[in-house]
């Protein structure tokens, strides 16, 4: 499936944040900057004061003080946390949305649990993701997504574990924004698993399932895990979503008047022997 498109990352993409802790950035910065990009990296505090805080609140602080700066932007900006591994030629990739559309929120380039919504003739896809890996997002996003902070922060405190991630494309729906996820994943999630995901049911690990090409740095993981093994499984996870209906639901099938659209994104994204 070819996506009309003539629109790039480096000549949409105003500015890059590599949010971080105690990650070492050095080499995803480098090659951001010999793409082309502006880059800056958001290195979050030890204050005394997030000691108490969930691993997750403090996540969701890194990300609101880059979407503090998202909101002031003229243009987009995408965010990536330390362990993205990006794919070789990344600038050269294609905008995932219609740069010219009022009404976009976020559009994610590394997917976790993607579901599609909708194709547009020129191959865009509205759809759902819940990693906040690496993502381009508008002002007006920003600006939303802010209010959805302050929202866990009055309901938790910081100091219980929160899926916000989760909620992203439901707050955005509710201000009237789209939402967009990419024909193939722009990166991996190149971290280790975390341990607070299993310990409230979730899965610790997460990879993209389809990559655009081949990685351009080493992941994380692969200093304790053999990465055509892991990159293997997560292939296959994503074909097994897609025959279980997972990515594609039947429901969305039913309620649009372009199902074969929909149908061919889908299965067009999983052709390649790429692992």
């Amino acid at each position: 499936m070819q996506i009309l498109t003539r629109d790039s990352l480096i000549d949409t993409i105003g500015k890059v944040l590599i949010l971080a802790y105690k990650e070492p950035t050095e080499a995803l910065e480098q090659y951001f900057l010999q793409e082309g990009f502006v880059c800056e990296v958001c290195r979050q505090e030890n204050k005394p004061e997030y000691q108490e805080f969930s691993s997750s609140y403090r996540v969701l602080l890194n990300h609101c003080n880059a979407w503090e700066q998202a909101k002031k932007a003229s243009t987009f900006t995408l965010i990536v946390e330390a362990d993205f591994a990006p794919v070789r030629q990344f600038a050269r990739l294609p905008l995932p949305f219609p740069k010219d559309n009022p009404d976009v929120g976020v559009s994610w380039i590394y997917n976790c649990a993607p579901q599609v919504y909708w194709v547009s003739p020129e191959g865009y896809a509205e759809g759902f993701s819940v990693s906040t890996v690496a993502y381009i997002v508008t002002p007006k996003g920003a600006e939303c997504l802010l209010e959805l902070a302050a929202r866990i922060e009055r309901k938790t405190g910081g100091k219980v574990y929160s899926a916000w991630d989760s909620e992203i494309d439901t707050v955005l729906r509710s201000y009237k924004l789209v939402n967009f996820i990419p024909f193939r994943n722009y990166g991996e999630h190149g971290g280790i698993p975390n341990p607070e995901h299993r310990q409230h049911g979730l899965s610790p690990g997460h990879q993209a399932d389809v990559l655009w090409g081949d990685l351009a740095l080493k992941p994380l993981y692969s200093d304790r895990d053999n990465i055509f093994s892991i990159r293997f499984k997560a292939r296959l996870k994503g074909i097994g979503r897609l025959l279980l209906g997972r990515f594609l639901r039947k429901g969305t099938l039913q309620n649009t008047s372009t199902p074969w659209r929909l149908i061919r994104f889908a299965f067009f994204r999983q052709f390649t022997l790429r692992i």
